[in-house]
């Protein structure tokens, strides 16, 4: 069962801009967090941004601060990164996540994954 679909991602420049979605469930949705951890290749997955979907909490990977910004649509259960300024150091597969406080936890839910290319 998919529990988290997630869209966006691609190919462009550096300098460039992409946008990632991750749809749910209103229950997955309702675990208190969602956000992104990306797989560089070769290198292991990484924390990259978090938002609460109760309230307004967000944290960031530090590398990202100031060029990624991720929202949510609560009304859609959905939750958007927005990468400005990409560089080739942000190519990775990104992998949606939802949980509830705990990304490792029995209550976590992943999706499958949207892969991100930074190259000229």
């Amino acid at each position: 069962q998919v529990h988290l679909v997630e869209s966006g991602g691609g190919s462009v420049q550096p300098g460039g801009f992409l946008k990632l979605s991750c749809a749910t469930s209103e229950r997955i949705f309702g675990l208190g967090y969602m956000g992104w951890y990306r797989q560089p290749p070769g290198k292991q997955r990484e924390f990259v941004a978090k938002i609460a979907t109760r309230g307004t909490g967000r944290d960031y990977l530090d590398s990202v601060k100031g060029r990624f910004s991720i929202y949510r649509d609560s009304a859609e259960y959905t939750v958007y990164l927005e990468m400005n300024n990409l560089k080739p150091e942000d190519t990775a597969v990104y992998f949606c996540v939802a949980h509830d406080g705990r990304p490792d936890g029995p209550n976590a839910y992943w999706g499958q994954g949207a892969q991100v290319t930074v190259s000229s």
